[in-house]
């Protein structure tokens, strides 16, 4: 007979877990609003605005209200018609839709932005970053107006935001620069003679560019051809401005930043460094402060010439100078950005110093309360940005869908999230798939690193396909581990792509252990509801027991799994028994299980009653296959399904709009031939013939919305 045990055991299990997770969620949603890891005092007796408007969504948004709700200010969003249910509007203390998703209906028309501000009486903007945040005309028409910008004057933003006219300056500043065209590129043929007087490899980049869009390296003719093009288009997209430049290359280097604070009166300091080097397609995925690479003496004189650069253009508010560094610590101007930075959180999590606050006394017209001796490095900090992407289809294309279930792990000390969405929020085409930026703070490197794994392994996200496998995955790589890192990064670790977790022997057989568990533990559940013995379990000594077949990426293993009375299980794998320590309850998202003394963050992301587990394990998941010994009697005799030919067709990769279609019926094209681009959160995307033929059909048009895996060209 069923041991009563188990029943009520169970039972009480699941309510235990589904109580934690309630807890959980409200927990990281309550921690979330107020832990920013500064230690910034904020003068409630100091003057300030009394309501300020933020023009921006998402994630930044929220974090300009935070701080804005802590100094004591009422705070306006704006969002547009998808954007109406978003998070930053239920901070804010108002909100007013100003257009439809399009950028430039909404979030980039300065006409309805500033109607907001007259209309609901705001005193200052925060513009964030990207949109208005690098827009000088709409600084100039804010000054007008009178109303304050949280942020540069709009003739520092007009000499940083070229990145043309930033260089001369920056020369003109005594800040080393990179050898480059100092014009504007006209065509592709005046670009190829650029890149062949410079020496390949080439950046091909938008004068007005950023955020890693409308750049391309080149290291040959056909690849300067090809990213004069994709980068110009792109950025016409992007910033509405397509002029372009040419600079050289600079081989195995190091993008290391420093930020940096002025007050209007003339007062500017630097805050160290961070270490931005982790990128793909030239936009950051993984950032840390300090950088393991730059010694003090090289901290100070990079803090210099970034401060030297800001004076010369009478620089005020946050900003950022960012470097090129080589193998011998030499370093070169790349540009500057005049806002608020995506990594900003870990500069604050190492120094104390809330940036945003600062930005608002800057822009209230009061000096900076600090010096450069005041500029404390505390710790490590490490920032993994969180997208809804798929990391095995380029190192991330964009996903879109409702985020399901979502539970950040702020529950962990020395986590911060910042995010702009919640349970139940649409992660959408029309803007930057961004999920969250999860900054962890240690007293070491190491232990950083040790919470950023533990936290990435706690973060529950269902509904979208999202970059945590590769997060994961790069913060246990021995180079990264080492410091050991260039831009070049990604392509060197993985030069295949990104194919997940590679298993070694003892990780498999402890997924195997856990697994095999898991399956155990879900058959006492269905015992406990069915009050009888189920046939698939066996008496071994008093004991529970199965033989197994465990299926993990194909392969078979075998593996004899016990649970003993004293709760334990045992897993025994090619004569290894593993002693796992966990009740193993399956209804919480996040399980924390012992293997003999190695500890595990697992996620159940799915089951079902075939014995089909989908488990992450050390960030990637994994589809696992469990067989009793008479069901795998079963399943041997079933046929297997034909493969799918998918040669002969150019598939979506991605949800997005077609920019342009280069063949059409009747064509010949080789395998390799481009023959469209797709645009995805702004970015161009070039898609070719996977084999050489005919073209049989063309399914789009210029202009059109796909979804993912959209047959687009046929080839007969």
């Amino acid at each position: 007979m069923f041991n009563l045990k188990y029943s009520v055991g169970f039972q009480f299990l699941f309510k235990i877990h589904r109580s934690f997770n309630h807890s959980l969620k409200n927990e990281c949603g309550r921690r979330s609003l107020s832990s920013f890891y500064t230690t910034d005092p904020i003068d409630k007796a100091e003057p300030t605005f009394e309501k300020i408007l933020i023009a921006n969504r998402g994630e930044i948004a929220c974090r300009v209200i935070r701080t804005a709700k802590l100094m004591g200010i009422k705070t306006v969003a704006v969002h547009s018609t998808v954007d109406s249910n978003a998070l930053h509007v239920k901070l804010a203390d108002e909100a007013v839709c100003i257009g439809p998703p399009a950028t430039r209906e909404s979030y980039l028309n300065m006409k309805k932005i500033l109607n907001v501000i007259r209309q609901t009486g705001s005193q200052a903007v925060h513009p964030g970053y990207g949109f208005l945040s690098e827009n000088a005309e709409f600084v100039t028409i804010l000054e007008k107006e009178g109303i304050s910008f949280i942020g540069p004057s709009a003739h520092a933003i007009s000499g940083m935001g070229d990145k043309i006219e930033s260089k001369r300056v920056a020369k003109e500043a005594g800040v080393h620069v990179i050898p480059g065209f100092d014009g504007v590129v006209k065509d592709e043929e005046h670009c190829l003679e650029i890149s062949r007087n410079i020496g390949y490899p080439v950046m091909i980049k938008a004068s007005a560019g950023g955020g890693g869009k409308g750049m391309r390296i080149a290291w040959n003719d056909n690849e300067a051809r090809e990213g004069f093009r994709l980068s110009k288009q792109e950025a016409a997209s992007s910033f509405g401005d397509d002029r372009m430049l040419v600079e050289k290359f600079v081989d195995n280097p190091r993008h290391i930043e420093i930020q940096i604070l002025g007050d209007k009166q003339g007062n500017i300091i630097y805050l160290n460094e961070r270490e931005c080097s982790i990128q793909r397609r030239n936009q950051k995925v993984i950032e840390e402060a300090p950088s393991t690479f730059i010694d003090p003496a090289t901290r100070v004189a990079m803090g210099q010439q970034a401060v030297s650069l800001a004076k010369k253009i009478g620089y005020s508010s946050a900003g950022t100078v960012e470097f090129l560094v080589d193998s011998q610590k030499n370093f070169y101007f790349l540009e500057m950005n005049t806002r608020l930075q995506v990594e900003h959180p870990i500069t604050e999590m190492i120094t104390g110093i809330d940036l945003v606050h600062q930005m608002i006394r800057i822009a209230k017209g009061h000096r900076l309360n600090l010096k450069q001796s005041d500029v404390p490095l505390k710790g490590w900090a490490i920032e993994c940005r969180v997208y809804a992407e798929d990391p095995f289809k380029n190192f991330g294309l964009p996903s879109i869908g409702r985020l399901d279930q979502y539970i950040e792990p702020t529950f962990i000390p020395n986590v911060r999230c910042d995010s702009g969405v919640e349970e139940g929020s649409e992660i959408s085409i029309y803007y930057d798939p961004m999920i969250c930026k999860l900054a962890c703070h240690g007293a070491t490197r190491d232990e950083a690193l040790k919470t950023s794994i533990e936290a990435l392994d706690s973060y529950v996200i269902r509904g979208v396909t999202h970059n945590i496998p590769l997060l994961r995955d790069i913060l246990d790589e021995s180079r990264f581990v080492r410091g050991e890192i260039n831009t070049k990064y990604l392509p060197e670790v993985y030069p295949n792509g990104f194919q997940g977790k590679q298993l070694q022997l003892l990780e498999r057989q402890h997924l195997i252990s856990i697994a095999a568990c898991m399956w155990a533990t879900n058959e006492l559940r269905l015992q406990a509801f069915d009050n009888e013995r189920n046939v698939n379990c066996m008496l071994k000594k008093n004991v529970e027991w199965w033989v197994l077949s465990v299926d993990v990426a194909g392969n078979k293993t075998p593996c004899e799994v016990e649970l003993g009375e004293d709760g334990y299980y045992k897993a025994t794998i090619e004569g290894k028994t593993y002693r796992i320590r966990n009740t193993l309850s399956l209804a919480s998202p996040v399980i924390k299980v012992t293997v003999d003394d190695e500890t595990h963050v697992v996620q159940l992301i799915s089951k079902n009653s075939n014995g089909d587990f989908r488990i992450r394990f050390k960030g990637t998941p994994f589809a696992v296959s469990i067989l009793t010994k008479k069901t795998e009697g079963y399943v041997s005799h079933m046929l297997e399904k034909p493969k799918v030919d998918v040669s002969k067709v150019v598939l979506s990769p991605m949800p997005g709009v077609v920019r342009s279609v280069n063949v059409k019926v009747g064509d010949s094209v080789s395998e390799g031939q481009e023959v469209l681009v797709i645009e995805a959160m702004k970015m161009q995307n070039k898609l070719t013939a996977t084999a050489t033929g005919k073209v049989k059909s063309v399914n789009c048009h210029p202009g059109d919305t796909v979804e993912e895996g959209i047959t687009l060209v046929e080839l007969e």
